[in-house]
This record gives structure tokens, C-alpha cells and sequence, in this order.
């Protein structure tokens, strides 16, 4: 029988946010527009768009829509991408409320629909 060797590998609890784990400058924006991207991505698949199908419907060519695909978002702010997701057909709601008490600042999410 073969002895397996364990490795002593440091492990570190996530905030909640890889950004901010990975100590970028803008992490809640960062993570934002991430969201929106896998909503994006999410509608495209849904609506069975072929990249170029989907740049026509987002009025942007079919390389921004690869760079979006692909996780290349620094050209793209939260406010576009909202808008093209509203292109493509979806309501983007923005609700501003007060935090709880037991978080130490406000935060950004965004939450979608579930879609069978």
C-alpha cells in the first residue's frame, strides 16, 4: 500500500469578493461588472445569439463582444454594460436602500431572475 503524501498548502478564507481578495483598486466595481457580464452572457446563451447576432442586437462589433465573453472588461463600465443588457432585452432595476446595522459599509449586488 502507498502512503499518500500530504502537502501542506495554506489556505485563506475569501472575503466574499476575489477582487478585494486579490487587492485590486476598485474591487465592488470590479465584481459588479463581472456580475453584469455573466447576465450578458447568461441572455446570449439563453437566446441562442451567435456573437455576431448578439453584437447587432447590443449595437457593438463582434470583438467587444468576444472581450466580454472572455472576462476583458477594463473598456466596458457598469453603466454600459446595464445598457447592454437592456439591448438585449432585459430590465436592469436599481434599488438604493439603507445597509443593516451588522455591516460595517453599504455594497453593490446584482441579482438576477432565475430562468429555467
Amino acid at each position: 500500500m502507498v502512503k499518500k503524501r500530504e502537502a501542506n498548502i495554506k489556505v485563506t478564507a475569501s472575503s466574499g469578493n476575489v477582487f478585494a481578495d486579490m487587492g485590486l483598486a476598485e474591487p465592488e466595481e470590479e465584481l459588479t461588472k463581472a456580475q453584469l457580464v455573466s447576465h450578458i452572457r447568461q441572455v446570449i446563451k439563453r437566446q441562442r445569439l451567435t456573437q455576431v447576432a448578439a453584437a447587432a442586437l447590443m449595437g457593438i462589433d463582434q470583438p467587444k463582444v468576444s472581450a466580454l465573453l472572455n472576462g476583458r472588461l477594463a473598456n466596458f463600465s457598469s453603466e454600459r454594460l446595464m445598457r447592454l443588457l437592456i439591448a438585449l432585452g432585459q430590465d436592469v432595476d436599481i434599488t438604493v436602500r439603507t445597509k443593516p446595522r451588522n455591516r460595517a459599509q453599504g455594497r453593490i449586488r446584482v441579482i438576477g431572475e432565475a430562468h429555467a
